[in-house]
């Protein structure tokens, strides 16, 4: 089986962390993680380029260092000098890593300090208060630190989807290469397009049962096989995903496909409708008495409910049930719909490319528009723009579109919202803008009234179009900070601005409930990338699959008008 990107960027980070435990050359240790990224947004596998011999220095920011390295993983599977670095470190300080708040040079000097190696250690100079009295610490930081042990504890062990799509697909693969397969549909989460996935369900249908058990066996990427029957499979892949494979009749498929699907609460309304009707509803089919009267596709079960067809992204019985009796489901928006993107960065801040590099790549892509928001001057690390910066770029911009044919590249920065609700740049930079996105990147530890108060005063800026990423969370990584968001909703509503539905599969913000809320209350949605690279815009389906799971049609997301349309609801939105 192929080793994924999404692999050897780990590799890639892990290495970046233990070369930083060590105090490596900063250089080498950026290379590292420029990689990783690169190799993320990469559309291609690079496996596919070795195994083409193709050059890999296509890959941004991959020299022959890290191309033979590369080589070596898609080879071997492993990285000799992975395996070097991590004997050079204990092994516990970089499950220290994973605490929001603990970078490598935090947890460097906690070791070097404080002999701190382990959670439980950590937990203990916490309790004594040891942290705040190191030099460069102090409480406030020891308080972070404590609230990222929380956090961290919290947070489910479950896997983004986006990083659990490559194993999935190439399971399928192998299931439907096997003879006498027929039909192969991965259920559960996944399917509903959820944000993180606790395991992969795969329904398949064969002419044999026993043929498929046996060829599962021989699945290369399985770590351990934790259950067997003669048609029910559960093993750990390498990855630690655990995986549930079924073989069931073709009468049964459908059935079986809707169960396993879920969610629960959306077959538990279903049974009950099913017992209303005096029938009976389960994996195998739907039953009167103990005649099956549907269950070969998922559609015969609900049309034997009285029912339209719930798309997977909508089962999850917040309404989709009695819109289905009416036929008023919604019309779903399709990636085909978006004929823009209003969120992206270029090179000059901290994304890889240009931005005629950027501007060709979206509409690569399909796209007619592309915002480009740059971060304003408070993300120092980002090398964020002054309005002197931004003033050369709209002239960038102009001169960019004077030579583009059927695209246009929109003037827009992604702003600051600094702690008490003002804008990183003044109102006379902000002006001469298309578009202005503004967004929290600090401080996410305010209190909810304070946070809360903060983003309404930034989005009552005459000149703000749209709320970034409104509630800051990472998924897996960082909790939402606390914030009031049907306040906020209402006032986006209220001050006639729009909302962000941010793509990046690690955000996903806001959440399918915060997007029917604000559909609910007419505000319109951009479903946007925050595209870094010329690759970043593939994500743009995932944000629309998740899209479907917050109720959004066309008419609801900002980005599916043409540019006129567009930009008279831009100007509208200043105020």
């Amino acid at each position: 089986m192929p080793i994924h990107n999404q692999e050897i960027a780990q590799q890639f980070e892990e290495i970046a962390n233990l070369l930083e435990l060590q105090n490596a050359n900063p250089f080498r240790i950026r290379a590292y993680r420029n990689a990783a990224r690169s190799l993320r947004d990469f559309p291609r596998e690079a496996s596919s380029l070795v195994d083409a011999s193709e050059d890999l220095h296509q890959i941004a920011g991959v020299g022959i260092d890290l191309a033979n390295k590369i080589e070596e993983v898609v080879k071997t599977g492993k990285m000799a000098f992975l395996a070097k670095q991590k004997k050079k470190v204990p092994e516990t300080l970089t499950d220290l890593l994973q605490i929001p708040g603990l970078g490598p040079k935090r947890v460097q000097t906690l070791y070097k300090k404080l002999h701190i190696k382990t959670l439980p250690q950590l937990q203990q100079a916490i309790a004594n208060h040891k942290i705040s009295s190191l030099e460069g610490f102090g409480s406030k930081t020891e308080t972070l630190i404590a609230d990222g042990v929380t956090d961290r504890q919290v947070i489910n062990e479950r896997h983004i989807r986006a990083h659990v799509a490559p194993y999935a697909e190439d399971l399928v693969k192998y299931l439907k290469a096997i003879s006498g397969v027929q039909q192969v549909q991965v259920c559960g989460s996944y399917r509903r397009w959820t944000e993180t996935v606790g395991d992969l369900d795969f329904v398949v249908t064969a002419k044999k049962a026993e043929s498929v058990m046996e060829k599962m066996t021989n699945y290369s990427q399985i770590s351990r096989i934790v259950s067997q029957g003669p048609t029910r499979m559960t093993v750990i892949l390498k990855q630690g995903i655990q995986v549930d494979v079924r073989v069931v009749p073709n009468k049964s498929y459908g059935a079986a496909v809707h169960y396993f699907t879920g969610s629960k609460a959306h077959v538990v309304a279903l049974r009950k409708r099913a017992i209303e009707r005096k029938l009976k509803v389960n994996e195998y089919g739907i039953f009167r008495g103990s005649k099956a009267i549907a269950g070969e596709t998922e559609e015969s079960v609900y049309k034997a409910l009285g029912l339209e067809y719930v798309p997977p992204e909508l089962r999850e019985n917040r309404g989709e049930i009695e819109a289905a009796e009416k036929h008023h489901l919604p019309r779903f928006v399709e990636p085909s719909d978006l004929r823009g993107d209003l969120h992206s960065h270029t090179n000059a801040t901290d994304g890889k490319n240009s931005l005629k590099e950027m501007a060709q790549a979206a509409k690569a892509s399909g796209l007619e528009y592309l915002a480009n928001t740059d971060h304003s001057k408070r993300l120092t690390m980002a090398h964020g723009f002054t309005a002197k910066d931004l003033l050369k770029r709209c002239e960038e911009i102009d001169q960019l579109n004077a030579t583009l044919k059927d695209f246009t590249v929109l003037k827009g920065i992604e702003v600051d919202i600094l702690e008490d609700g003002t804008l990183d740049l003044p109102d006379e930079a902000l002006k001469e803008l298309d578009i202005v996105v503004a967004s929290v990147h600090s401080l996410f530890k305010l209190s909810e009234d304070k946070q809360t108060e903060r983003i309404i005063r930034a989005i009552s800026n005459p000149y703000v179009s749209i709320l970034g990423h409104p509630t800051g969370r990472l998924i897996d990584r960082r909790e939402s900070y606390a914030v009031n968001i049907e306040m906020v909703i209402k006032a986006v509503k209220d001050r006639g601005n729009y909302l962000e539905l941010n793509a990046n599969p690690e955000r996903l913000d806001l959440n399918d409930v915060q997007c029917k809320r604000a559909k609910e209350l007419g505000i319109l949605i951009s479903i946007n990338s925050d595209a870094h690279s010329i690759n970043g815009f593939s994500v743009l389906e995932t944000g629309v699959h998740y899209a479907k799971r917050g109720w959004l049609e066309k008419k609801d997301i900002l980005n599916t008008r043409s540019l006129s349309e567009l930009k008279k609801l831009l100007a509208k939105s200043r105020k």
